[in-house]
């Protein structure tokens, strides 16, 4: 399935006040280009600095997650950045007039709304999420805490948590799809206990904390002194405890509530690397620092994998998406020049094409007679010729055009291509065609080896004359 990357269809604002600085906020999500990524911009700073939400960017996880680029810092980006992911958004400028995201009910839920209304749209550029091919493990065992990703072909998160506390208990988070994120998890709520909320108001650390942003679980018998003190705080009238040990501040939305917020901040500290995975993720007592320090090695490994070229795997079970046959209604050449055998897959901007070298090929009689090995030129050329299948794609009669090489830069022969081997092409659109100029960057295997590989320019024109 073909995915493209996503942004939204026009501007949308969010205001209300930050959790701990409690300045009023407005927030605006923008459009953004292909390949922009995430990136805050602090307006109210002097030449509007921007942030990328890049995990290389973290300089603190204390009471949320932190960015600091160019001089600028953004304060608790975890509900938006889980907004935008959870609505698969790859690229998106984000505007706020202060060092903070406004806090509105502790959950995404807001931010998701907004998004939604101002429509998201599919941009010309594949998504390419990236697939985990082995266990990655981060550990704390002082802290009990443990997150994993396993392989699997789809995104998907487990989450646990175990706060050692009768009033909270053992909680199980599952969300086995994207998809589900909008209906099943934007909505929960942070939460927190009231012996956590009463350091922090000593502490003048809440400023913009009242008791419509979080769930307040109390895990002792308290006073009607000491509920009336936090009454007059927070300007209630009223303030008691429920029968399931929270403040009558909030009705919880799910019983497991509290696990699938954990679940929340784990998916918008996760978009800080910055690429959507394909994995399962299971994580155990998870919290920003954790997810932190999970993201980074993700990226590491990502950074890692991204330095070697993987060769197409090939099915030889399954049916090509063109045979020999179908092949020459695109291209022009025929035997003894016709160097590709069969088209194994093709999208919009990407091919991948087969070719079996033989000792029956006729270069062989003189390249060379003792040594057998296939010209680099026609490795070129047969990769030239499967770049040229998904060209002739983009046309409506291809029948009726014929590619041409222009020019042939940065071609590297790597080893040498003998009779018995079969040749696997990988070639992609390094930039959109225009006016019928393309360029490709092309890599050849052989088995998981990288023999040849070429950046490709062509043109596609008009036939002159009418094909035999």
């Amino acid at each position: 399935m073909i995915e493209r990357q996503k942004t939204i269809k026009k501007p949308v604002s969010v205001a209300g006040a930050g959790l701990h600085t409690g300045k009023y906020v407005t927030l605006t999500f923008k459009p953004a280009p292909v390949n922009e990524g995430i990136r805050f911009k602090r307006i109210d700073l002097a030449g509007t600095p921007l942030v990328a939400a890049d995990v290389d960017n973290v300089v603190d996880t204390t009471r949320g997650t932190t960015l600091e680029e160019n001089g600028a810092r953004i304060l608790t980006v975890e509900h938006v950045l889980a907004a935008v992911a959870g609505l698969s958004i790859d690229n998106i400028l984000i505007e706020i007039d202060y060092s903070e995201t406004p806090i509105l009910d502790g959950s995404s839920r807001f931010y998701v709304d907004a998004l939604a209304k101002a429509g998201i749209i599919e941009q010309n550029a594949l998504r390419k999420p990236f697939t985990i091919d082995t266990n990655i493990s981060y550990k704390d065992p002082e802290h009990k805490v443990e997150l994993l990703i396993l392989p699997d072909d789809k995104f998907r998160l487990s989450v646990m948590i175990d706060f050692e506390t009768k009033v909270l208990g053992t909680q199980y988070a599952i969300m086995d799809n994207m998809a589900d994120f909008r209906d099943e998890i934007a909505s929960s709520r942070t939460f927190v206990f009231l012996h956590e909320l009463e350091y922090l108001l000593q502490n003048n650390l809440i400023k913009g904390g009242d008791l419509n942003n979080a769930i307040v679980f109390v895990e002792k018998i308290i006073s009607q002194d000491e509920l009336d003190r936090l009454a007059e705080v927070f300007h209630k009238p009223k303030i008691a405890v429920q029968n399931e040990g929270i403040l009558n501040n909030a009705t919880l939305h799910y019983s497991n509530e509290p696990a699938r917020h954990k679940l929340l901040d784990l998916v918008g500290d996760l978009a800080l690397i910055g690429v959507p995975l394909k994995g399962h993720i299971v994580a155990k007592r998870p919290g920003h620092y954790s997810n932190v320090q999970f993201a980074r090695i993700i990226r590491q490994h990502i950074r890692k994998e991204s330095k070697h070229i993987h060769a197409p795997v090939v099915d030889p079970n399954k049916p090509p998406l063109y045979d020999i046959y179908e092949i020459q209604k695109f291209l022009p050449h025929r035997p003894p020049f016709l160097l590709v055998d069969k088209i194994i897959e093709m999208n919009d901007t990407e091919v991948i094409g087969l070719k079996n070298v033989t000792m029956n090929e006729s270069f062989f009689v003189g390249h060379f007679p003792d040594e057998p090995v296939m010209p680099g030129v026609l490795q070129v050329e047969a990769m030239a010729q499967a770049g040229g299948i998904l060209v002739l794609n983009t046309v409506p009669d291809p029948k009726e055009y014929v590619p041409y090489f222009l020019k042939i830069e940065n071609v590297k022969f790597r080893h040498k291509v003998i009779p018995g081997d079969t040749l696997v092409f990988r070639l992609f659109l390094a930039s959109p065609i225009r006016r019928g100029i393309c360029h490709m960057k092309g890599i050849a295997f052989v088995g998981d080896k990288v023999v040849t590989e070429a950046e490709l320019f062509a043109q596609i024109t008009k036939r002159t004359t009418p094909r035999l």
